[in-house]
């Protein structure tokens, strides 16, 4: 009778540290995708050598991409990003693209100033920011509304300066939250 009270323990002592564990790890089983939050993430701003999250940028429209400097197709893309941030960037419309590179800031730095970046550029030496957007690999990007939601996610280099694209972001910036 008494292994009958014990295998009874065992049994609720495992499905209690099941159920935990679930309302713990709930977050990061939620996909990440169009119309979700954009998940909370920290790196460090290379302007300034201080660590940012995204809460940073609350009531603002974020093109928040993902990429590494070793990405081919994001040399593809950064020109097209660059194009954006000169049409529309400053006031109410970020850019924040975090490298993901391993390396130390110098290298993400030097990549910086070959292709002329003037939008923020943060650095994940982590890598945490992959694990928290369930990206696929790089180029990654977000766009998120002034309400922190993803309202467009694009896997692979995109020509971010295209009229749908900047329109997009007029829209968006024309929204109120």
């Amino acid at each position: 009778m008494k292994k009958q009270w014990v295998l009874v323990a065992v049994i609720l002592a495992v499905l209690t540290a099941a159920a935990v564990l679930a309302v713990r790890f709930s977050a990061d089983i939620r996909p990440v995708e169009v119309s979700s939050r954009a998940p909370a993430f920290h790196a460090v701003n290379l302007a300034t050598g201080d660590s940012t999250s995204l809460a940073a940028y609350r009531g603002k429209v974020v093109l928040l991409n993902v990429w590494a400097t070793w990405c081919e197709p994001c040399r593809v893309e950064m020109p097209s990003m660059q194009r954006l941030q000169q049409a529309l960037g400053g006031g109410d419309f970020v850019i924040l693209a975090v490298s993901i590179d391993e390396t130390g800031p110098e290298v993400v730095r030097l990549f910086q100033r070959q292709f002329g970046l003037t939008f923020t550029i943060l650095q994940d030496r982590s890598r945490a920011i992959e694990r928290i957007y369930q990206t696929t690999g790089v180029p990654e990007s977000f766009v998120i509304n002034r309400d922190g939601l993803i309202v467009k996610k694009v896997i692979g280099a995109h020509a971010w300066d295209a009229i749908t694209e900047q329109e997009l972001i007029r829209r968006l910036l024309a929204q109120r939250g």
